[in-house]
């Protein structure tokens, strides 16, 4: 099975919900500069949010570069990824609107962390069809990075919780900020592998 529409699909469903909730942001009321303060956690809100979504589309993209073959459990789990995906407005909006009290925030980290294992999943799944020895088998290795990043997001719900939700947000920007820096491990290793007779192009 071709992956190149599941990639087009993924795509497009990305940049719908990037437009989504940029449509969600309130207009400031009044022309001064003081009209911001309100509207600003809002803003920060969909800030993180448009880094992680594009956290997301970039190893997502750099996943399905490594794959060679796609099939239904592979189709499957890349829904399962982009419904905790879809999620990202309403979750988005409900937190910057309530000035990231206790509850949003809390509910916020549930969608990081469940989206976090459906990646983790997707993944897998590719892996389970092309081998341990596939491009992205040895491009991930243990994939410490990831498990980690859903382990800190599992202590940041408790912590918004029964603890600080300021705690838990901290958290979630800084695994925010684990994955900005670019991974380079899939691209390095598609760099590395050349398909036989096809000169330079990457696998």
């Amino acid at each position: 099975m071709r992956k190149g529409r599941l990639e087009a699909f993924s795509d497009g469903v990305i940049a719908i919900l990037i437009t989504i909730m940029v449509l969600l942001l309130p207009k400031p009321v009044g022309s001064h500069w003081a009209a911001l303060r309100p509207v600003l956690p809002v803003f920060l809100t969909y800030v993180l949010s448009f880094v992680n979504l594009g956290i997301y589309w970039n190893n997502h993209h750099h996943m399905l570069q490594a794959a060679e073959r796609i099939n239904g459990v592979i189709l499957w789990a890349n829904l399962h990824l982009l419904f905790w995906l879809s999620l990202f407005p309403f979750c988005t909006e409900w937190m910057g609107e309530n000035h990231f009290a206790t509850p949003p925030t809390a509910a916020y980290g549930c969608v990081l962390l469940l989206a976090g294992i459906a990646y983790f999943l997707l993944q897998s799944a590719i892996v389970a069809e092309e081998g341990p020895e596939s491009t992205l088998a040895l491009a991930i290795g243990r994939d410490l990075k990831g498990k980690l990043s859903m382990v800190i997001y599992a202590a940041a719900i408790p912590l918004a919780l029964f603890v600080n939700r300021w705690v838990a947000i901290g958290l979630y920007v800084v695994v925010s900020l684990m994955w900005f820096v670019p991974d380079r491990r899939v691209e390095t290793r598609l760099n590395s592998v050349k398909r036989p007779g096809a000169g330079d192009e990457p696998r």
